[in-house]
């Protein structure tokens, strides 16, 4: 059963920091570009980031440039996402997903994903 799990999400304060983390089981990431997407309560769902699948290529949102960082571990079937500066407005369900890639393609948040996690909750508050 194809299936990736988030973690790492909480409740910090602004200015704080976390690291998500996307396992996949089921499959290798090797043969995927992943993403990083979110949902905040009465939102739509917005590209956050994402990553191809030797990580040559990385984008991020406008809203996280600077902050949030992308990596991945093949050898660990793992994606990260490292959270820097939250602010309020980054609170929201997260979810990774992911797309079959070709070896050297970019990746792109603006396309469809094929498989999704089922979220992790990030409250950003004091």
């Amino acid at each position: 059963q194809l299936q990736l799990v988030e973690s790492g999400g909480g409740l910090v304060q602004p200015g704080g920091s976390l690291r998500l983390s996307c396992v996949a089981s089921g499959f290798t990431l090797d043969y995927y570009a992943i993403g990083w997407f979110r949902q905040a309560p009465g939102k739509e769902r917005e590209g956050v980031s994402c990553i191809s699948r030797r990580a040559g290529s990385t984008n991020y949102a406008d809203s996280v440039k600077g902050r949030f960082t992308i990596s991945r571990d093949n050898a660990k079937n793992t994606v990260y996402l490292q959270m820097n500066s939250l602010k309020p407005e980054d609170t929201a369900v997260y979810y990774c997903a992911a797309k079959p890639s070709g070896l050297y393609s970019k990746c792109e948040l603006e396309v469809e994903y094929a498989y999704w996690g089922q979220g992790t909750q990030v409250t950003v508050s004091s």
